[in-house]
């Protein structure tokens, strides 16, 4: 898909005022300085496209929706003007409409659409199309008085770089999706590789900055850094949210301030406190660590704080892959840095790299183990067999279900008593398999379909996998295609026995 523009800036005209009489407006200043930053990254002529002229009273007519069509990204500046204003929601509805008609609104896992929160405004009150678009703040929030400030060079030198740093993180997002829509329908579906997952719980007020910092850092090393978007606001929708990201993730840091930070609707617990007892319960089940970063001298007020603080500093759960921290930041980046290289280290000795035979992970239901043997043994003729375990601690078993997703060259998963729920599940771990910190690219998978012959069954279809009708019993020449896939890409693999450029 070709555009016209490269983003479109929907704005309150209220929020273009300068503070300063004579000064230039935040909103000129804001395009014409995000116009220079990706420019110069995609070093070529950016088309940043703003207004100036529109106004509520004029109408949405023919031409600006056929210019909305022709544009890549929308950027929003949410304000509380912005949120009020009956001409942004209009623009808001016309590009996504327009989006949807144009290669969708959703490129990959990425939304067209950019929110920069120009100043707070509850996330409750923003359009239904933004609340679940992770936002860029271009406001800090004083620790001590709660007072907002804008990052505005009214406000001096200080906060004039930090709108500069928070202007070039916005622009490097924008870029890279630019650069996948241009790139086309399949470069689009095929995000740049990324070494895994990490997850950064979300802190308070006070060490947003420094939260900044290291997700900066995290993105510049190819990690993908969650959650990615925002977190639900109820307590049982915000723990399902968390414990979907921490299963992707083979590290989580906690950052721990001054303040003892929100609690959920319907909770007991702060958020920042939810976020590490349900990393506590990944960690348990294996394959993941924690970092626990406390600022020296941290001085706190709030009694709840202070008890969780202590909590935190005396917990025996500690020894289980966790360190806690309470030096400068350059100590916790160290530290990161060191972690997420043993990691990698790790991962790429622990794989079988130089096995003769692929390794092929067999997944079935307990209640199909009589009838398995008869692929396990077939497929033990090319492949070395990995088969699940239903027995013992279940953090054990999911800890060695998941080391199996991270070493397996191919998945065969045979559907016959299990449902096709159970199939979904299956799946989607494979997917996740990257969180468990498997370095080589996905696993091949193949899916057979064992009796009972349900009409649910026989209709079941997916582009993720092979699927292997096996009514009748072991078909061996049905698997032939699975098997001369798995065994070529596991040739093709660097430092394979077999591989062809030794």
């Amino acid at each position: 898909m070709e555009f016209d523009a490269d983003a479109f800036i929907s704005y309150a005209h209220l929020d273009n005022v300068a503070l300063i009489q004579g000064g230039q407006g935040w909103i000129t200043s804001f395009q014409r300085d995000l116009a220079v930053r990706v420019a110069q990254m995609l070093g070529k002529e950016s088309r940043i496209w703003w207004d100036k002229k529109l106004t509520g009273d004029d109408v949405l007519d023919d031409t600006l929706m056929a210019r909305l069509h022709r544009v890549a990204v929308l950027v929003s500046v949410v304000t509380p003007r912005y949120v009020r204003s009956e001409w942004c929601g209009r623009e808001l509805e016309a590009f996504c409409a327009a989006a949807m008609t144009s290669g969708g609104l959703q490129i990959a896992e990425k939304l067209r659409l950019f929110k920069v929160h120009k100043t707070q405004v509850p996330r409750e009150e923003h359009p239904p199309q933004l609340q679940r678009v992770l936002g860029y703040d271009f406001f800090k929030v004083d620790p001590d008085t709660g007072k907002i400030r804008e990052l505005n060079d009214a406000f001096g030198a200080d906060t004039y770089r930090e709108y500069w740093l928070k202007l070039d993180d916005l622009a490097q997002d924008l870029c890279a999706l630019l650069r996948r829509l241009e790139g086309g329908p399949r470069q689009a579906e095929a995000p740049p590789a990324r070494k895994g997952a990490v997850y950064l719980a979300v802190t308070t007020s006070d060490l947003l900055d420094q939260a900044e910092v290291i997700k900066r850092e995290l993105d510049q090393q190819g990690y993908t850094v969650l959650p990615d978007r925002p977190l639900p606001l109820a307590q049982a929708d915000l723990e399902a949210a968390i414990r979907a990201n921490l299963a992707e993730c083979r590290l989580s840091i906690h950052m721990v301030g001054r303040s003892y930070g929100m609690i959920p609707e319907g909770g007991t617990l702060s958020l920042c406190e939810i976020q590490h007892e349900l990393a506590v319960e990944r960690c348990g089940a294996g394959a993941c660590s924690r970092l626990i970063w406390i600022p020296p001298g941290l001085k706190v007020q709030d009694d709840r704080q202070r008890q969780y603080l202590d909590r935190l500093r005396n917990d025996p759960r500690l020894l289980n892959n966790a360190d806690v921290l309470e030096k400068p930041l350059e100590d916790l980046r160290t530290l990161l840095t060191q972690r997420l290289r043993d990691d990698e280290r790790a991962a790429q000795t622990a794989a079988p790299a130089a096995a003769d035979h692929p390794y092929v992970y067999l997944i079935h239901d307990a209640r199909d183990a009589a009838i398995v043997p008869a692929w396990s043994d077939f497929l033990f003729q090319h492949f070395e067999v990995i088969r699940p375990v239903f027995e013992g601690d279940e953090a054990e078993t999911r800890g060695y279900h998941e080391e199996n997703l991270r070493i397996a060259d191919g998945v065969v998963i045979l559907y016959g008593a299990g449902s096709e729920v159970w199939v979904s599940r299956k799946l989607r771990e494979i997917r996740k398999s990257a969180g468990y910190g498997r370095t080589k690219p996905r696993p091949d998978v193949a899916i057979g379909l064992l009796p009972p012959n349900t009409p649910a069954k026989a209709d079941f279809r997916t582009h993720e996998a092979f699927v292997v009708p096996q009514w009748d019993g072991l078909s061996v020449e049905s698997w032939q295609p699975f098997i001369a896939r798995v065994k070529d890409r596991a040739n093709r693999r660097p430092g394979h026995a077999h591989d062809i450029s030794a």
